[in-house]
């Protein structure tokens, strides 16, 4: 079928997770070393930012609060310390945490090993965020809770389901919604969690009423945006912006 007018026009773009390129930001109880794969500027939606950095153990994201942003804490190689409205808990390796506008909320890397986290985060207003956020200092030893007395989610291959073929792609592929409408005061959709097999692919299609970004967890394959196709791996954050016809293949 003819296609829309995509939003991004030549080489699509993509974040590619590059510890080269991370600058270390100060949040409150510690530096940490981050870098933006994606902001507002490219999106036509409320998605502002997707970051990905480092914790190094012992440090953290001191706790603050968004009033016009909602944002999503993960980690994928160690367990962390979340913090939600005051309460923490210890929560798993490939875990996330949704922090909604007005919450405060911390992360903290209790491990003996650096910690690889992303945040991702959806305003009220389009590209607008919130101005002079105030940082907690080193927290003080919090009482752990079990079980974790705010909403997570862990990303778990063993909780998907097989479905497919995906958008008339090839083969069948593992898939999850951990996070879907319900749980969000934005206008943000879902967090999803896909597992490709090898030569199995998501289909080309297009959606027009929402964005998507794809974010490679492990392995690597291809991705087509707009007709360009090019390698994809892990770390890489893919954007479909509004129109953008896209697939991504195993």
């Amino acid at each position: 079928p003819s296609m829309l007018r995509a939003e991004q026009k030549g080489t699509p773009y993509f974040g590619r997770t590059d510890p080269s390129r991370y600058r270390e930001i100060d949040y409150g109880c510690s530096l940490l070393p981050e870098m933006a794969l994606l902001d507002s500027s490219l999106m036509g939606t409320n998605i502002l930012y997707m970051k990905r950095g480092v914790i190094p153990p012992g440090r953290g994201i001191g706790e603050h609060r968004h009033r016009n942003v909602e944002e999503m804490y993960f980690v994928f190689n160690a367990p962390a310390e979340f913090t939600v409205d005051g309460r923490t808990a210890l929560l798993p390796a490939g875990s996330s945490a949704l922090c909604p506008p007005g919450s405060t909320h911390a992360l903290f890397n209790n491990s003996e090993i650096p910690l690889e986290w992303m945040t991702i985060a959806v305003s009220k207003t389009k590209g607008k965020g919130d101005e002079g956020i105030a940082y907690g200092k080193a927290p003080a030893k919090a009482k752990i809770e079990a079980p974790a007395p705010f909403r997570w989610e862990r990303f778990d291959r063993t909780l998907c389901k097989w479905v497919g073929p995906a958008h008339l792609g090839k083969g069948k592929i593992l898939n999850r919604r951990p996070w879907v409408d319900g749980n969000f005061e934005t206008n943000w959709v879902r967090v999803g969690h896909c597992v490709l097999p090898p030569d199995t692919s998501i289909g080309y299609h297009r959606h027009d009423g929402i964005e998507e970004v794809y974010y490679i967890l492990s392995g690597r394959g291809r991705s087509t945006v707009n007709g360009i196709t090019w390698d994809a791996r892990a770390g890489d954050a893919l954007p479909c912006t509004i129109h953008d016809a896209h697939g991504i293949y195993n």
